[in-house]
């Protein structure tokens, strides 16, 4: 295609494109084994140009491995331009490269229409073992964290790669359901390039590159407009919160707005050097969650691409909690790096105060469970998580056992209680733990559970904000902080716990703080 695309049939091909990934995003969701995937969301898709730009993702998953995704593609592309056949798919987890901790497996599909590349479509999903120490902040570098899979080829010309797939269901706990979720993957990516090319050659297009370069224009061009138009300046905010083990990580960020390049630059300078525990983010997933927080306040209508993150540059000292270097263990990246929203939330208060949130209860709480049945058979199960309190907007209350950034959800404790010997007695809210305030917080939530075993049993949890809870916005009040308790006892630590069979476990998740001194009116 060389003719000019004009804004209606623009418009057709964009939803074609946001038609593919999405359908390839469901189809991923529905056939994938690890509850944490089918159930509550923890992936990502999306569809690249054959410079390996990401230009369309699907309308579901998590922002940190949206755009942990968007980084991988341009590495992988990188790597193997020119060295790719149709049947090929790539794979990594290196957590540098990808999405920051070796859970989170990316396969990378490229699209060949006859012999020619016109693109990729790529997928990031937790899977459920990658062997090594498990979920949690434990190790003590990043190689006691489990298998490292480098850039490879997971298939060659449409054929397995058989070392590698030996290496890697030998490794793991889990083998059925690590290999079921990459079938998933393969397939999804298979999917999703078929749609491409019939779009292709159902519109006439001999490839995608003048629709993506459209596209990333005219994104790139409209986030550089709506910066424009905000105060320019440079603008600070701080955050504090406790982590697994007691340590206290302090994220600091200025936040620059150059309204004559069109462009914002987010420096994490006097951030928390890197952690001994695996809470350390690499620069992948700091730059997502950042990307993110300045995308939901700026023009979260605006497609997500290389366009639209390419104006906002992100920063951070090398060797700090948020930009670590190799070996810091890094499996609990999630504890630190969905926190890192809240100081640039903080900062954009003082450009746009009536688009933020005030602080809420920051990462979810993660929990693994490793044990055995009744039968005596061991079980690893999948990660499952918690969410705490929302911070309050000007104008609403926050949403309550809502995490913001991550939007995983939760799975279902049918499914839990299904897949594995646990039984939950309570999952409620915690009334009165938002904050306080003309906009109140998010009230956290309580969730109590045992094991039906007769067998000690291992606990990997991952809370955070045990301390002090989310701090107020322009007068709110705080929300209160977490507990996290084994038969009443209050538990802090970074590593594995071993439980009796009849220990009782409770989680309270932190409440999300209030926006705005109280007043007697309701909002």
């Amino acid at each position: 295609m060389t003719r000019k695309l004009d804004g209606i049939e623009l418009e057709i091909l964009w939803s074609n494109l946001i038609g593919i990934v999405s359908e390839q995003a469901k189809a991923l969701q529905r056939i994938a084994f690890s509850p944490i995937v089918r159930e509550a969301g923890d992936l990502a898709s999306a569809l690249f140009d054959a410079r390996g730009r990401m230009v369309a993702q699907a309308n579901t998953g998590t922002p940190g491995h949206i755009n942990s995704l968007a980084a991988a593609g341009g590495h992988l592309h990188r790597m193997f331009n020119g060295a790719l056949a149709p049947g090929d798919v790539l794979i990594t987890n290196d957590p540098w490269l990808s999405a920051g901790h070796f859970f989170d497996i990316t396969l990378f599909t490229p699209v060949f229409r006859d012999t020619r590349l016109i693109g990729y479509l790529g997928s990031t999903i937790h899977h459920t073992d990658i062997s090594g120490y498990g979920i949690g902040a434990g190790a003590r570098d990043v190689h006691e964290e489990g298998l490292w899979i480098p850039p490879l080829k997971f298939f060659d010309a449409g054929k397995p790669n058989e070392t590698l797939h030996a290496m890697i269901r030998r490794n793991v706990r889990t083998p059925d359901h690590v290999f079921g979720d990459l079938a998933a993957q393969v397939s999804s990516g298979k999917a999703g390039g078929d749609r491409l090319i019939a779009m292709c050659e159902r519109y006439g297009l001999d490839d995608i590159e003048q629709l993506s370069e459209e596209i990333i224009r005219r994104s790139e061009e409209a986030t550089r407009e709506a910066i424009r138009k905000l105060r320019a300046g440079t603008f600070r905010g701080e955050s504090s919160f406790d982590v697994p083990g007691g340590e206290i990580v302090t994220l600091k960020s200025a936040v620059t707005i150059d309204t004559d390049r069109g462009e914002i630059v987010i420096d994490f300078a006097g951030s928390s050097p890197a952690s001994r525990t695996g809470i350390n983010v690499v620069m992948n997933y700091t730059h997502a969650y950042s990307t993110f927080a300045i995308r939901s306040c700026l023009n979260p209508d605006l497609p997500n691409n290389h366009g639209s993150l390419a104006p906002i540059i992100v920063k951070a000292p090398l060797g700090s909690i948020v930009n670590c270097e190799y070996p810091s263990p890094v499996n609990a990246r999630h504890v630190v790096g969905m926190y890192t929203p809240m100081p640039i939330l903080k900062a954009l208060y003082h450009v746009m105060p009536e688009r933020v949130v005030a602080e809420g209860s920051g990462a979810v709480w993660t929990i693994q469970i490793q044990g055995k049945r009744a039968d005596g058979t061991p079980f690893t199960s999948s990660m499952f998580n918690y969410s705490g309190g929302m911070g309050a907007r000007l104008t609403k209350p926050g949403p309550g056992a809502t995490c913001y950034p991550t939007g995983v959800a939760a799975v279902p404790v049918e499914i839990l209680e299904a897949a594995m010997p646990i039984v939950f007695e309570r999952k409620e809210l915690r009334p009165g733990s938002g904050g306080t305030g003309r906009s109140p917080g998010g009230d956290g939530q309580s969730i109590q559970f045992r094991m039906r075993t007769d067998a000690p049993w291992v606990l990997n949890a991952v809370p955070s904000r045990l301390g002090d809870g989310p701090e107020g916005l322009d007068g709110g009040g705080a929300g209160a902080g977490g507990h996290f308790t084994v038969n009443g006892k209050p538990i802090s630590t970074a590593g594995k716990i071993t439980l009796a069979p009849d220990d009782v476990v409770l989680l309270e998740t932190p409440g999300g703080a209030g926006y705005g001194a109280p007043s007697a009116q309701p909002v």
